[in-house]
């Protein structure tokens, strides 16, 4: 599937946390939603993009933000994931990788000549009432946060 653009709808999704409890896009109409779609827990760059959410959360929830990081493992992964950096916000298990399709993040990568299908790290901005506001593609980690955290404060003038 394609990456979703500007403007149009934010495919609706029903997803686990690393508690097990059920997060549906639909329950955060009315607030500004940060999906960030990371490739591995416990990973290097996912650690560091997870950890600099978790430290800017009380800046989104200022903004009236919620943040939520999705990608394909079980919610075992998230719950050890979670623990392990003190996350704080909800780790979505897409565990078949099916939301991660919706978004366009699940493509083809190579890594030493070998092909795979993976994520690729996107973050999605979601406004209010639940259309695309932001897309970041191929994000790199350095200052990723605080671009988004900009960019809402922008939008609330």
């Amino acid at each position: 599937m394609p990456l979703i653009d500007t403007g149009k709808k934010a495919p609706l999704f029903t997803l686990k946390d690393q508690a097990g409890a059920k997060h549906a896009l639909k329950d955060y109409l009315g607030q500004w939603v940060v999906l960030f779609f990371y490739p591995k827990d416990d990973t290097s760059g996912c650690t560091k993009e997870a950890c600099g959410f978790r430290d800017a959360l009380p800046d989104f929830q200022g903004l009236d933000a919620v943040v939520l990081g999705c990608s394909p493992q079980e919610v075992r992964s998230k719950e050890k994931f979670a623990a392990k950096y003190d996350l704080n916000f909800p780790i979505l298990a897409d565990d078949d990788a099916k939301i991660c399709d919706k978004y366009g993040v699940w493509q083809e990568k190579s890594m030493y000549g070998r092909k795979y299908m993976g994520v690729v790290r996107t973050t999605y901005l979601i406004d209010p009432g639940g259309k695309v506001a932001e897309r970041w593609d191929k994000v790199k980690v350095p200052g990723h946060v605080e671009a988004v955290r900009d960019r809402i404060s922008t939008e609330q003038g």
